[in-house]
């Protein structure tokens, strides 16, 4: 059966891939800071918990190598861990908090990314598939946002690089841009947030098991198909009109 991992897998969209690719039969790595939350993402499952810091560039090599050593192969990599910080204006967000979201929305996702493109490379046959998490951010602000925001153009340029890069490998890469499905990070959408125009509002969710089935869908593919970028969001929540 085929292989993943996923990154970020102890909660929210990486909780409900990881369960997404459970019940289709894939054999599953979860990769997270902490233990106890990937043990109960994999629940009942055969699924890997594979804790580590993704910033950390020697553990995730060795959760690769406990993928490929445990299955043979490592087929997909999910490349979904990230943080945010809280909406404000740049000169009110610490140098410090900013380096920290960059490091692991950044980096995180590069070493992640460069495991991942390691392994596909050296396994026979070669081959494989990375997906980014890259957040409809990645296109549009949300208000006081700029670390956030410019760390998911970061992981654009990713994309597109280890698309073109991945070509005499037979590594596809594509990108999901997710809005507003319901997680313990977007519980807040249901609330009221700061809009552009300084008011707040409740904005629609979705539920999150449809960014998973979209992961899933986009994974599935041959690899001589790829899904170069999709934007999954709640259907009326502020995007095409969000300045």
């Amino acid at each position: 059966m085929p292989s993943i991992i996923i990154t970020g897998a102890g909660s929210g969209v990486g909780r409900a891939t990881a369960h997404a690719f459970i019940e289709a039969g894939w054999d599953v790595g979860l990769v997270g800071r902490r233990e106890g939350p990937l043990a109960e993402t994999a629940g009942g499952s055969d699924a890997l918990v594979l804790p580590c810091d993704v910033t950390d560039a020697e553990a995730v090599d060795l959760a690769f190598e406990t993928g490929l050593e445990t299955w043979g192969r490592i087929d997909a990599l999910f490349n979904n861990a990230g943080v945010s910080l809280g909406g404000a204006p740049i000169d009110e967000l610490s140098v410090e908090d900013i380096r920290g979201l960059l490091d692991v929305n950044v980096m995180g996702a590069f070493i992640a990314a460069r495991a991942a493109f390691g392994v596909m490379r050296r396994q026979d046959p070669q081959g494989g598939r990375i997906i980014n998490n890259g957040s409809v951010s990645a296109q549009v602000p949300r208000w006081g946002s700029a670390p956030y925001t410019a760390s998911k153009h970061a992981i654009t340029g990713l994309t597109r690089s280890l698309s073109l890069d991945g070509r005499p490998f037979n590594i596809a890469c594509g990108q999901i841009d997710i809005g507003n499905a319901l997680t313990e990070m977007a519980q807040k959408m249901t609330e009221g947030v700061p809009q552009a125009d300084g008011a707040i509002a409740v904005e629609p969710v979705m539920d999150v098991r449809d960014v998973a089935q979209s992961v899933l869908h986009m994974t599935s593919l041959p690899l001589k198909a790829n899904v170069q970028f999709m934007t999954v969001m709640a259907t009326n929540m502020p995007y095409i009109g969000r300045g």
